[in-house]
């Protein structure tokens, strides 16, 4: 067995002094679940720490983000790779995945609207789209969370550094083979590459930025679009054109009288030019916090 049984221990309550001061901003994060599949989740017991414990703050990071209009994504390496493609992996933790295992833990499972990335190698930009996606969207600030902290997670936060994109890693909201590698892993980060933050400091930046005062969350938006549409909302995807999807300036409307009769000022014309869930919650949020019409 390439990988160690992991013994039990607990997560951090402290983290290491960062040399950056970086403010998490919604409208340019990431939110990254980093590896959760069953093969690498089994190596640790379920019922204690820190697995136990790692799955919920993963899964309050995940509620906050959504909330908060944060994309989330994962990672997730593919079965029975052929021995070309892994390569030097092998020689280090031997042939891998098998179909059995590949899937993410159920707990913290995607959502349709989740993109999952295939892994590779250590780091999730590694033969992935992620950089060109991040710049596509105008995102320069990536969440991590998961396992391993001294090896996938670090990697990725050092190749985000050398990418230009400020890597938050959530200390308490990752885990490691022991108690001594995950320290090692977060110092390494606050001192060469990242930042370093608890799970309750991520989560209130998250609640405290303008972009999560909305009167609406995104999941309320989706939930309304669908039932006006006759959809299921997991048809309704955050970034897709809702005109495509055939939603008609009748059926828009129809939703802003609800809303307005719930006591959010919006109107029509502030829609006009929205076609993504994304760009009705944002200007739904600037409304509510500037209380002047949105363009």
């Amino acid at each position: 067995m390439a990988i160690p049984r992991i013994a039990s221990y607990p997560l951090p309550r402290h983290r290491p002094e960062n040399r950056t001061t970086w403010q998490l901003n919604p409208d340019k994060a990431v939110l990254l679940v980093h590896d959760m599949q069953l093969y690498f989740v089994n190596f640790y017991d379920p019922q204690a720490q820190p697995m136990y414990e790692l799955v919920q703050n993963i899964q309050s990071l995940i509620k906050s983000a959504k909330a908060a209009g944060i994309p989330v994504i994962y990672t997730a390496q593919p079965a029975n790779q052929d021995p070309k493609a892994r390569a030097l992996l092998t020689d280090f933790w031997g042939a891998g995945l098998t179909e059995a295992y590949t899937a993410i833990h159920p707990t913290i499972a995607p959502s349709h609207d989740d993109k999952v990335y295939t892994k590779w190698r250590y780091s999730a930009f590694k033969r992935s789209s992620l950089l060109e996606d991040m710049k596509i969207q105008g995102r320069d600030q990536l969440l991590i969370c998961g396992i391993y902290a001294h090896i996938g997670v670090l990697s990725t936060a050092l190749d985000a550094f050398m990418y230009d994109i400020k890597a938050f890693v959530v200390a308490d909201a990752v885990a490691d083979f022991s108690e001594s590698e995950h320290h090692q892993a977060l110092q390494y980060v606050a001192q060469r590459c990242g930042q370093v933050q608890l799970l309750e400091e991520t989560v209130h930046a998250m609640q405290t930025q303008p972009f999560a005062n909305s009167p609406l969350t995104i999941e309320e938006i989706q939930s309304a679009i669908a039932d006006v549409m006759g959809m299921d909302i997991n048809d309704i995807l955050l970034d897709e054109n809702l005109v495509y999807l055939g939603l008609d300036s009748i059926r828009v409307m129809i939703l802003v009288d609800k809303w307005r009769g719930a006591g959010v000022d919006i109107n029509l014309a502030d829609l006009a030019h929205c076609t993504t869930v994304t760009q009705w919650h944002k200007v739904i949020v600037q409304k509510a916090s500037v209380g002047v019409c949105a363009a």
